[in-house]
């Protein structure tokens, strides 16, 4: 091939290389073509002697197939499975280890401070904080739960009120009960019979009412004591012997109060014979406002009465 090829290139003239790089490309694509044809069957015998290998591997003489597969999916269970087993034993450890800390006190502040100090670090928390620190533990709540840090929380507590409620003054209470059961009563809505008795209330009228009215009201004439009603637990309602609107008339009183099936408070609003009836309300200071078109009654703070006051319940 080689004499083939230098033959006609020593006949060639310089104005015909153009044919020359022809010829050239012609033979580099034949060897190219050849290259690429014993390589794809290469990879194609190589194929077959494996699909060869995995029938002879399937077909094990006895007629038994996929037995390679099964035996590979049996042992990845057993691996999980003994995986599965060694996480809960771990797990299992690390929770009796836990319990054991939590029984020997290992790490909890009240054992590594003391309880002497430990009180101290409590006693600066506030209410919220406190009672949070209920929950921790039974150690904290021994601690948290003592009268010596509720205490003065109780006295701030009371502090600008215009009412102690009686359901917080049981003899033998808790300082925590106590203030617990002075919150939960300060976020009453409905009023009771005990709060309407127990209380006196300023009266006075309301700038809708008529002049007449106005005119005999300290309230808006700026002299004298405002004028004062009293409810009794027979359902009488009364005034001072002075009282200059009240004219010693037969007086009454009725609490209504509708509760809808789910036990929520539909309406609460108290009627003083026939007249409109009074909207009540809950002051900030634990106080109570009644009030309509006409008129408007306010409890009179007694936070110093012994005992507290309103039900008990």
């Amino acid at each position: 091939c080689g004499a083939a090829i230098e033959s006609p290139r020593v006949e060639f003239e310089p104005s015909n290389q153009s044919s020359t790089i022809s010829i050239h490309f012609y033979f580099f694509s034949l060897c190219i073509s050849s290259l690429f044809l014993s390589l794809s069957l290469s990879i194609y015998l190589s194929r077959v002697a494996s699909i060869g290998m995995a029938a002879a591997a399937i077909d094990d003489g006895g007629g038994q197939r996929r037995r390679p597969r099964r035996r590979s999916l049996e042992s990845r269970l057993r691996v999980v499975v003994a995986e599965n087993r060694r996480r809960s034993e771990i797990e299992s450890q690390g929770a009796e280890a836990e319990e054991e800390r939590e029984n020997n006190g290992d790490g909890d502040p009240v054992k590594v401070l003391g309880e002497d100090l430990m009180m101290k670090i409590l006693a600066r928390l506030d209410a919220r904080s406190l009672a949070r620190s209920l929950l921790v533990s039974r150690p904290w709540f021994s601690l948290a739960s003592s009268d010596s840090l509720w205490s003065p929380l109780c006295d701030q507590l009371w502090i600008g009120k215009a009412h102690i409620p009686r359901w917080a003054e049981v003899p033998g209470l808790s300082k925590l009960a106590r203030y617990s059961r002075a919150v939960i009563d300060s976020k009453r809505v409905r009023i009771m019979r005990e709060d309407l008795c127990d209380h006196a209330w300023d009266f006075h009228f309301t700038e809708a009412a008529p002049p007449y009215w106005k005119n005999l009201d300290p309230y808006w004439g700026g002299a004298g004591r405002p004028m004062r009603r009293y409810f009794h637990p027979d359902g009488s309602h009364t005034a001072d012997l002075e009282d200059m609107v009240w004219g010693g008339h037969e007086c009454s009183y009725t609490i209504v109060t509708g509760i809808v099936g789910d036990g929520k408070i539909r309406e609460n609003y108290v009627r003083v014979n026939r007249w409109p009836r009074l909207a009540v309300s809950r002051r900030e200071d634990w106080g109570w406002e009644m009030s309509n078109v006409v008129c408007a009654y306010s409890s009179i703070p007694d936070a110093n009465i012994e005992g507290g006051t309103g039900p008990m319940f």
